[in-house]
């Protein structure tokens, strides 16, 4: 068990829409990440998602319309919901996942991750 200190390892990168693994918690990956600009539309057939926001303000396109998630606030996405985060200015943001999602879901796309980097 130790502490983890959020601003120390949000210092530790500075590219955008690239998750780190800073924990795993019962079979889920502890991720964070900043964003900035449009991520791809997407989804994830067999996992839900849990996007924590730590700084900035997150919108995500859905098909049945925006969501705005600001810092301090959360949003859970149901397993097979299609949708494609925006931050129109760097966000910081904390992801909850099941150690089986792939980053686009089924996309394959230039900002596709394949493997993450734990710090």
């Amino acid at each position: 068990m130790h502490v983890i200190n959020l601003k120390e390892k949000f210092a530790k990168f500075s590219d955008h829409w690239n998750p780190r693994i800073i924990g795993q918690l019962n079979d889920q990956d502890v991720k964070i990440a900043k964003v900035k600009g449009e991520f791809v539309w997407h989804n994830h057939t067999n996992e839900d998602e849990l996007f924590f926001i730590i700084k900035g303000s997150l919108k995500i396109d859905f098909k049945d319309g925006p969501r705005t998630i600001n810092a301090g606030e959360m949003i859970i996405i149901p397993r097979g919901v299609e949708h494609k985060p925006i931050a129109e200015e760097e966000v910081w943001i904390m992801l909850f996942e099941p150690q089986s999602t792939k980053h686009t879901g089924e996309v394959e796309h230039d900002m596709t991750v394949k493997s993450y980097e734990k710090i």
